[in-house]
């Protein structure tokens, strides 16, 4: 008997025309983007969450370990000079302008007017300000709390950061105690600054420290130190005039009097300083509640951190995990339809005569569409019987089950089957063992009616393998023999072949080579796209007419 069988491209295409690039989504950009991100986001639930939960957890403690920060503000509205010649009827006014306010500014921040204020309240001593023991800020921990804080908060500039940076400017050589008061001083400056509210001559001054009492005292001290020095250049300058009144002098001496006690005790002037080139418009009062560590914020950012972090993970293995998900990237980067996605009911023997759980029906019900698109796709045949194969690339895709699972449903759907099978469970195969096998029909060339077809609940089963080694090793599948044994089953009903793996035996090009349909399982989570690809172009190159993938045990 000859058949006329097609080539390699054109059998695998006369039932699916599988050269054609399959219909998929054409929208591409950021709509795409989003589609993907969300879709991954949701698969990948648990772990966000999770990432997500133990970032703002992980923050939260972080920012709960973190000392309490105080902050106070002092504010000072600069105004313009007045100058007041003694015995003479001229009162000038020199106009300032946003130069001169830039200018009165950098007095503030001025090396002269910190130290002098650093003196007067005497800080030199203050523990905070000293200089910290080596090991105490060493290590990773001590760096990313640095960093933390850097982001979050830009008051919080320290945690051993700042005094680090300047112990490590001091000259070794050098008295102790100068070193000491040099760390003081710079971690002192540090924490203080002082900006222009917007541009305004409003002049803010503020202060941070660990103590809640020192902030305040520290900013009402440079704002006295500031009305200080502008008062006393004016009584040096009316000293120095050759006019000068008793009056304006003592005038003069009691402002500069009463702002530099106000100085040294980190308070406001008692007495009004009317020659002061600024008026104060708000004193520093000692805070109530600490400005830092911004809890909330920081547990935000660590939750935040989490997710993008988890997100990036998630990215990365998308990148480089092939491993087959779903039906449509599958679909999309082979250019193989998938037929159906089967789901993992941890059941091993197929579909039972009473289906008792909605799991099961589930299952069933996918198997059933199966059958339906393989008949669609194998409508263009003559016959009404017809071969189906089923290949995977190893042999934990579960071919086996779900071959066997479609010889039952089409025998319980009142057809003749006829099941080659390469692997059973052992209760399975027991009660349908049989004592010839489709190897020895291509050793021996036995006919249909010398084999002894084992019944599995009224469907006749063949192994394909043969208990015998050497039978196995000497087979040909491609014999006549076995194409005749095949068109016998066909005449009697249709025929599924469950073929052994391709990573155990290439028995399974010579056998789907006789199919009329072949299609290739992929377990989920576990077989590559790159294998799905391999199989296929194998099984192409046999002349096998692939019509489909069949996505095996996905999870739901």
């Amino acid at each position: 008997m000859t058949i006329n069988r097609p080539g390699p491209l054109e059998g695998a295409s006369r039932l699916w025309r599988t050269d054609r690039t399959p219909i998929g989504d054409a929208g591409e950009g950021p709509l795409a983007l989003l589609r993907l991100v969300i879709a991954l986001a949701w698969r990948n639930k648990i772990r966000l969450i999770a990432c997500t939960a133990a970032g703002f957890l992980l923050a939260f403690l972080y920012a709960n370990s973190l000392p309490r920060v105080y902050n106070a503000t002092a504010t000072l509205l600069l105004e313009p000079r007045q100058f007041a010649y003694i015995g003479r009827d001229i009162n000038a006014q020199q106009n300032l302008d946003l130069n001169n306010a830039e200018s009165e500014l950098q007095i503030i921040r001025s090396e002269r007017l910190l130290s002098a204020v650093f003196d007067s309240l005497v800080l030199q001593g203050d523990a905070e300000l000293g200089p910290r023991p080596p090991e105490e800020f060493r290590g990773l921990a001590v760096q990313m709390q640095d960093t933390m804080s850097t982001l979050v908060d830009s008051g919080l500039k320290t945690l051993g950061k700042t005094s680090r940076r300047a112990e490590d400017a001091l000259d070794p050589t050098a008295d102790p105690r100068e070193n000491a008061r040099r760390i003081a001083f710079a971690n002192f400056v540090k924490r203080l600054s002082a900006r222009r509210v917007g541009q305004s001559y409003v002049v803010e001054i503020e202060f941070w420290s660990y103590n809640q009492t020192l902030p305040a005292r520290v900013a009402n001290a440079m704002v006295s130190g500031y009305i200080l020095q502008s008062i006393a250049s004016k009584e040096q300058m009316a000293r120095a005039g050759t006019d000068t009144l008793q009056g304006r002098l003592d005038a003069l001496a009691a402002q500069v009097n009463a702002a530099r006690e106000a100085m040294r005790n980190g308070t406001l002037p008692a007495l009004a300083t009317p020659d002061a080139d600024a008026r104060i418009i708000g004193a520093a009062l000692p805070p109530l509640d600490p400005s830092g560590p911004r809890t909330k914020l920081i547990a935000a950012l660590g939750g935040l951190l989490g997710f993008l972090i988890s997100m990036s993970t998630i990215a990365i293995n998308v990148a480089f995990d092939r491993r087959v998900r779903n039906a449509r990237e599958l679909s999309q980067e082979t250019g193989i339809p998938c037929l159906a996605t089967v789901p993992d009911t941890g059941k091993t023997t197929g579909i039972s005569w009473h289906i008792d759980s909605p799991a099961l029906q589930r299952y069933a019900s996918v198997i059933r569409d199966l059958k339906i698109s393989i008949d669609v796709a194998c409508s263009q045949r003559r016959e009404r019987n017809i071969v189906v194969a089923l290949v995977a690339a190893t042999t934990e895709s579960g071919v086996s089950t779900l071959s066997l699972s479609m010889a039952q449903l089409l025998s319980r759907g009142g057809r003749y089957v006829t099941f080659f099978y390469s692997g059973l469970p052992s209760m399975v195969e027991e009660t349908s063992s049989s004592s010839t096998s489709m190897a020895d029909v291509a050793i021996s060339g036995l006919k249909a009616d010398q084999l002894s077809f084992g019944d599995l609940d009224g469907i006749a089963t063949l192994p394909i393998h043969s208990k015998d080694l050497h039978t196995n090793i000497f087979a040909d599948f491609r014999h006549p023999g076995v194409l005749r044994v095949l068109e016998t089953a066909r005449l009697k009903g249709d025929v599924i072949f469950d073929l052994p793996a391709l990573d155990t035996s290439m028995d399974a090009l010579a056998l789907a080579f006789h199919a009329d349909a072949v299609l290739i399982v992929a377990k989920s989570g576990r077989t590559t796209i790159d294998e799905v690809k391999d199989v296929h172009n194998q099984l192409r190159r046999a002349g096998a007419p692939v019509i489909g993938t069949i996505i095996n045990r996905a999870r739901s």
